[in-house]
């Protein structure tokens, strides 16, 4: 961890559906910024879909043992945090209600990014790594097609998709077009 002369701790929003290695290198950028994320996993009611075919534990188990197997644990809270299904002015308060206190907020999506600064946050965009890569979209779709996907997510995460039977289960769950 980098010494700064004032505690900074900043929020980081996804679904992590599942965690890869864009989900990791954005984690890394951040924390050469900040001395603390809270990794705020969204849609924390969801599973078992297409769009979020992981529960948040699951999510939640992928994400720390990533950050255990990168030394990163003593740096990142991970809070998950359900929808307001549609009423998005709640949001804002809602995060604050489930995690520690944070001063930034780190995403790419426009309407986390416009909740966040109506509230008067300070917020930062990410660069993207690899984001053709590394889409957790597109991993899903590998994973229900049978097709290499392991190497797009960190060890750890392809473990707990493997032992939860993940695999299996989105290619189940999934009946559209791949």
């Amino acid at each position: 961890m980098k010494v700064r002369e004032k505690m900074t701790r900043a929020a980081y929003v996804g679904r992590f559906q599942p965690f890869h290695y864009g989900h990791l290198s954005a984690l890394k950028w951040i924390l050469e910024r900040e001395n603390e994320v809270v990794l705020i996993v969204g849609s924390a009611q969801y599973s078992h879909s297409f769009n979020n075919p992981f529960t948040l534990g699951e999510r939640i188990d992928m994400i720390w043992n990533t950050l255990k197997y990168e030394k990163l644990l003593e740096q990142v809270i991970i809070v998950g945090v359900p929808d307001t299904n549609g009423q998005h002015s709640l949001w804002v308060q809602l995060v604050k209600a489930y995690a520690p206190e944070f001063s930034k907020v780190y995403s790419n999506d426009p309407l986390t990014k416009l909740l966040f600064k109506e509230y008067g946050y300070e917020v930062h965009p990410i660069p993207f790594f690899e984001r053709k890569k590394y889409n957790a979209t597109r991993i899903r779709r590998l994973i229900i097609n049978s097709e290499p996907w392991e190497q797009l997510v960190p060890p750890p995460v392809a473990q707990v998709i493997k032992r939860i039977r993940g695999d299996k289960r989105l290619r189940e769950l999934y009946t559209g077009p791949v």
